[in-house]
């Protein structure tokens, strides 16, 4: 077996299973759960249309690098969203959805026989995948913390010149998964800088960029990329999803965008890999990129969903309407002492509503002069279910917050 495998952490949620083991929960209350991100918002019908009306393409290979329309349907919305215009034939890809292309450019990229070690930077907290396809690709990862006392930006000022030089990829997450945090124009700058001095590729995770809340629209990799005089996209690839953005998490579908020179390289990966959309999929995928009415829709209502849920914590949790994304990063009460796993095991056994601790979505690393687990007494609560039953999710961590005062 790959020895590599021996290195990779148990996801989450085997971790939150492991923590609710042997706790039976108050039969008074029936179950919530705001652990996973899952959309729950109903599928747009003419998505299923599309998708149904397609089944002949079952017949048939599809070409790894997808057909002209659909890699048009990718450049047509990026023109549409962000005003970029991409050649359809050299810069965008088909994934089966961000978290295969997350996992998959790691072992692209990545030179594992480097010296000194090849180091995959993340934020941190951050989506497992990106330490997984670290490890994976023989790279030691490296994490960068999002503190509060940033406004959850990632502190790349924190990273010491040798961690720099041996980098070859550094994943973003913007909108950022748990804190929602939208990377600035500075950021990126910044960012840019440091590929074009120790030449690492940046790879942008951008599935969260149709959900936010305030008036302007999440800033996307490629975008900054323009503004800052980077028309070519060199060492920056985007990668993006319909999961979130149309309500299809079993679809998988998404797309890459970028620096031509590494799609090129990323499809030769691809072609022996067997990651090819189906064209069942494909058509399904035309589809839902081609509409925007069904995404404001879906904006609409979760805007109306954290607008009633948000208030409702803030007395008793520090938490505030995030920039993006369908989660809300929360503190736990001082009554906790930071024990993100005690609130999480208290609040199912007496509530039954399931919370992620934030400790499981981070690592223990140095931050200036501490040893620091970004995550620990914060829980990320994904408020995916219907907006009546996040409210009551709500309600009873209100009680069960304000129990624990007492």
């Amino acid at each position: 077996m790959n020895p590599l495998l021996s290195r990779l952490q148990p996801y989450p949620f085997e971790r939150l299973k492991q923590l609710f083991a042997g706790v039976t929960p108050n039969p008074e209350f029936t179950a919530i759960s705001l652990g996973i991100g899952e959309p729950k918002h109903a599928t747009p019908g003419f998505i299923k249309d599309a998708l149904s009306a397609s089944l002949g393409a079952l017949a048939a290979y599809p070409a790894t690098a997808g057909d002209l329309k659909l890699r048009t349907a990718f450049t047509d919305w990026l023109k549409t969203r962000y005003s970029l215009t991409l050649d359809p034939a050299t810069q965008v890809l088909p994934v089966n959805g961000s978290r295969e292309a997350l996992f998959s450019l790691a072992q692209t990229v990545v030179d594992p026989a480097a010296s000194p070690q090849p180091v995959v930077m993340s934020p941190n907290p951050f989506y497992q995948i990106y330490e997984g396809a670290a490890l994976l690709a023989g790279a030691e990862p490296y994490y960068v913390p999002s503190v509060p006392e940033r406004n959850f930006a990632v502190d790349w000022d924190s990273v010491p010149e040798e961690i720099w030089a041996r980098t070859q990829l550094v994943f973003v997450c913007s909108p950022g998964n748990p804190t929602g945090a939208v990377m600035a124009l500075d950021e990126w700058k910044k960012l840019f800088a440091l590929s074009d001095r120790h030449g690492f590729v940046i790879a942008a995770d951008e599935c969260y960029s149709e959900i936010y809340f305030r008036d302007e629209p999440p800033l996307s990799g490629l975008e900054a990329s323009v503004k800052l005089g980077r028309p070519d996209f060199r060492n920056l690839i985007a990668l993006t999803s319909l999961s979130k953005r149309s309500n299809v998490p079993g679809l998988r579908s998404g797309f890459v965008a970028g620096d031509a020179a590494i799609i090129k390289k990323f499809l030769l990966y691809r072609t022996y890999h067997g990651s090819a959309m189906s064209g069942t999929v494909a058509a399904a995928s035309i589809a839902a990129w081609g509409d925007e009415s069904h995404v404001v829709d879906n904006r609409a209502q979760y805007r109306a969903k954290f607008a009633a849920v948000t208030p409702l914590l803030e007395p008793v949790l520090d938490v505030r309407l995030p920039d993006a994304s369908f989660y809300l990063w929360a503190g736990v009460p001082e009554v906790w002492a930071g024990d993100d796993e005690a609130f999480a095991r208290a609040l199912y056994a007496q509530y039954n509503v399931t919370v992620l601790p934030g400790s499981y979505l981070a690592r223990q690393t140095t931050y200036g002069a501490h040893s620091v687990n970004p995550g620990r007494g914060r829980i990320r609560m994904a408020l995916v279910a219907e907006t009546a039953e996040c409210v009551e999710a709500a309600q009873r961590i209100v009680r069960f917050c304000k129990e624990a005062r007492r």
